[in-house]
């Protein structure tokens, strides 16, 4: 799952790296190109509560396998284009199928791990955005400089079918894996809910109230995340003066923060139910607060001379923003029951992406006039109210005296 995440994000972030190119070549303009960023948020937004049931309705095997087919030749049709509107058209094939990778990824953390593993597990397999996009900067621009900008889109794009014939045929649920034993089973299942329901509800997922404060707290935090993959290639080349070369050596250290923060995120919460008796539910709260306070770094740019500095504050969001939006995804597998993961994670994706989107169109719009800074400024704003939100809704008094782990009776965190 990690793998294919990291294939995900390459393709994801294929198009922000050429972006400077792009703009040259295909003669659109920074409004236009943020055009071409919303056509992705926003299909991949609307797909992916529905991406999320389709996984949960039919399994991961196939599921996953499917949309990673879809997205890897959506990937590669973008050497077709020829204008910004046939570069949209693909980047909105590519969100609809994509769509399925974090609903999926968070399924099987919930379905191969016990409750007290899963923030663990889903830091691992979230690093996989982080690596996918640290690795592309100086993959797909050597592509590029080498062979041009559509034999990069082609190349990133078969990385996608590859890792849809691989999943298939290697995937199996703990229940149909051949090498799995009786006694690692039983420790997978340990702490998990044990009620049967025979297919997913939305009506379940929408009707819970602490879905909402989730889907807020998307809302609010993904921009950050978007903003890094799609904008900073832009900002750097375009304002802080540095060439596509000049990029390419120090691009991937925001997302190597990224992986950082990822990991880490996994370990706070076992940390902070050890050492300070919190609640499952709360220890994950208390990490999305210390990533709320660390998202300052792009708050600062603007006070920043030099380009490497601006990479450094860049840096610094992004291990903020991996480390709450790890936790985030945890929330999920401890408010949902299983058959529900995928539906749950993404309807709240959807909401994210929308947010996204929206900030995306207003960089666009204000950029050239008011510059980048103020905007990136918000991004601090906005994350410290997200923690605000989930602290308030799902924040448990009165249960920091032992961990919180699904009932039987319920399927959902006590």
């Amino acid at each position: 799952m990690m793998l294919g995440t990291v294939v995900n994000y390459i393709d994801r972030n294929t198009l922000g790296i050429l972006a400077p190119t792009l703009k040259e070549q295909l003669h659109f303009t920074t409004e236009q190109y943020s055009f071409i960023v919303s056509a992705f948020q926003l299909c991949y937004s609307l797909m992916q509560p529905i991406a999320g049931y389709i996984t949960d309705l039919i399994g991961l095997k196939l599921g996953y396998a499917m949309f990673a087919f879809v997205w890897g030749t959506a990937a590669a049709m973008h050497a077709l284009a020829g204008g910004w509107q046939s570069m949209a058209f693909f980047r909105g094939l590519l969100g609809i199928s994509e769509a399925a990778a974090m609903p999926s990824g968070v399924k099987t953390s919930t379905l191969w791990f016990p409750a007290k593993e899963r923030s663990i597990a889903t830091g691992w397999f979230n690093t996989g955005s982080s690596i996918g996009a640290m690795v592309a900067p100086p993959f797909v621009i050597w592509l590029s400089l080498t062979y041009g900008w559509q034999e990069a889109f082609l190349v990133t794009g078969l990385l996608g079918i590859g890792m849809s014939a691989l999943w298939f045929m290697l995937y199996r649920n703990p229940e149909n894996h051949p090498r799995l034993t009786k006694e690692e089973h039983a420790y997978i299942l340990e702490g998990q809910e044990h009620v049967d329901l025979p297919k997913p509800s939305v009506k379940r997922v929408l009707g819970k109230g602490k879905f909402w404060s989730i889907a807020a707290a998307r809302f609010l935090t993904e921009p950050a995340w978007q903003t890094f993959s799609f904008w900073i290639p832009l900002y750097m080349v375009t304002t802080r003066g540095m060439d596509i070369k000049q990029f390419a050596l120090f691009a991937w250290l925001p997302f190597l923060f990224g992986d950082l923060g990822c990991i880490l995120s996994g370990y706070l919460s076992p940390f902070f139910v050890k050492r300070f008796r919190m609640s499952l539910v709360n220890s994950r709260i208390a990490g999305v607060g210390i990533g709320a306070v660390c998202m300052v770094g792009p708050a600062l740019i603007g006070f920043s001379a030099s380009p490497i500095t601006a990479i450094f504050l860049f840096s610094l969001g992004a291990f903020a923003h991996q480390m709450l939006s790890s936790l985030l995804y945890a929330l999920v597998t401890d408010t949902f029951e299983k058959q529900d993961v995928a539906t749950a994670t993404g309807f709240g994706g959807m909401a994210g992406y929308m947010g996204g989107m929206i900030f995306s169109l207003i960089i666009g719009q204000l950029a050239t006039t008011i510059g980048y800074e103020p905007l990136f400024a918000c991004l601090t704003v906005f994350d410290l109210t997200a923690f605000v939100i989930v602290a308030l809704v799902l924040g448990e008094r009165g249960k920091n005296a032992a961990p919180s782990v699904p009932s039987p009776a319920t399927g959902t965190a006590d």
